[in-house]
This record gives structure tokens, sequence and C-alpha cells, in this order.
């Protein structure tokens, strides 16, 4: 099931995609009634879901953040695999939507695409088993960890690098349909005008989803919209002010966003 969050009519709500590009009529968005996080009911109310503005699937509370969890983009930027994971927060205010701009910090001049896999906390979970990692996943969805690279080679924390406002487009949807043994071999890719930057897959991570999920949860309770991002593979590379930058993630969807300049 594609959850999707969305605005029309002045009205903010949580719905279901159905259908696809290539249907008769393209696909559509049917309202539900509650939210994702608990049982709800389908309204029977459908729109094309052209005729809808998609916001970010989820407003995490936080964004866990994974770095160097594929080896390959660990060697492109001259880093060695760490023996534990590199975590690292995301905040709330840098989350945006499919189709909502990333405006270039004036502070960077180097920023860089990086495709990830997102995955969505359905329920409050605290030192989670990694028998029961499973139980507390919503799903996932395509997530892109925008990076000032000079400004993170030249600081020690990775604050402001990663954390500055429109870092974190999140979406299109969160798909609920995906089990772990799927989600833990997805093809993923970056496009920046079309052209593929990045192309890998979730199984080439040096730690899978229940590594992260019961690493992180050791030190922190995880709240319903929460989003922890998996790494990226190799390829990631340079943003200027009117790219277009398109994350795909097999099974889940596309997220497109454009680079602007900060006003």
């Amino acid at each position: 099931m594609r959850i999707a969050r969305f605005s029309i009519d002045g009205t903010v709500g949580f719905g279901v995609v159905e259908g696809e590009p290539s249907d008769n009529g393209g696909p559509t968005l049917e309202l539900i009634k509650g939210h994702p996080f608990a049982d709800f009911e389908r309204s029977g109310r459908k729109v094309p879901l052209g005729e809808v503005r998609l916001l970010p699937p989820v407003l995490p509370n936080k964004v866990v953040a994974v770095g160097r969890n594929y080896r390959e983009h660990a060697a492109e930027l001259g880093n060695t695999v760490p023996g534990t994971p590199v975590v690292f927060f995301k905040p709330s205010t840098s989350v945006i939507g499919p189709g909502d701009p990333v405006t270039y910090p004036a502070f960077s001049s180097e920023v860089h695409h990086e495709a990830e896999l997102a995955v969505v906390i359905g329920r409050m979970c605290s030192q989670v088993p990694r028998e029961r990692v499973a139980e507390v996943i919503l799903g996932y969805t395509c997530g892109n960890d925008i990076t000032a690279r000079d400004i993170q080679r030249g600081e020690e924390q990775w604050a402001r690098a990663k954390g500055f406002d429109s870092s974190c487009p999140l979406g299109p949807w969160v798909e609920t349909g995906l089990d772990l043994a799927a989600a833990g071999d997805l093809g993923i890719m970056c496009t920046v005008n079309g052209e593929q930057r990045q192309l890998g897959r979730t199984s080439e991570m040096v730690r899978s989803i229940e590594d992260l999920v019961v690493h992180i949860t050791e030190a922190m309770t995880l709240l319903p919209g929460d989003v922890i991002l998996t790494g990226t593979p190799a390829g990631v590379g340079p943003l200027n002010v009117g790219d277009e930058v398109a994350v795909t993630i097999e099974g889940i969807g596309t997220l497109t966003n454009k680079v602007i300049k900060r006003g």
C-alpha cells in the first residue's frame, strides 16, 4: 500500500495511492479517515493524484541518518567504513516533500545529492530486539541527504552541512508492502537533469536495516513518523541552481526536487 500525505482545497490528510501513470486517467488518491499510525478507514472518496499537492509523507520528530554505510561511497570520499555506524541527525525543519525546492545555502559552494532508502517508523519503540524490527516499521520511502560537502569537510560536526533548511527531501509516499527481505535488496538510482549519477542496491549496505534499528534504539526512543536514512551508494556529486534531482527506488517510486537560489 502506498500512503501519501497531501493537501487539497486547504485540507491536509493522508490517502492511499492506487494505479500507475500509464493507467487510463492516471493514478488516484483515496482519502482515509484517521492516520496511518493506527487503524484507519478508507473513505471511498477518490481524486486524481494530479489534483492534489503531495507533502512530505510524514512529519518526523527526528531524522536519524547513517553515514558511510556503502563501502564504495566511503571510498570515493577517501574514508573507510567505521567499526560502528556513523549516526547523525537532520532536524525536522530540513524535511521537504516531492516537488518542493531545495534551496541552495548561501554559506556553501559545493552541495551534493545523496540518494537513500528511508525507513519510516510506525510505532514508539526503544531497545528493539532484532527479531522484532519488522514490527516497528511502517514502510519505506525515498530520501535525499542533501549535503554541503565543503562545510562537512571544514567542520567537525555535520549539523550545518547536513541540517540546513530543505536538505532532507522525502517522498513521494510510504510504501508499506515491502518486508525486510525485499527492502534489503532494492535498486536505488539518482539522476540530475535526467543524467544518471548514482546506481546501486540496498543489498550493498554494510549494515542492514535490522542492524541500524537495533543500534539506534539502543540509545534513543523512536516515535511514529521518525525516519532512518540508511546511507547512500557511490556516485554522489554536485548540484547547481536550476538542477532537477530525482531519487528512484525500486518498488517505491520517484522523488523529484529542483534546486533554487535561496532568496
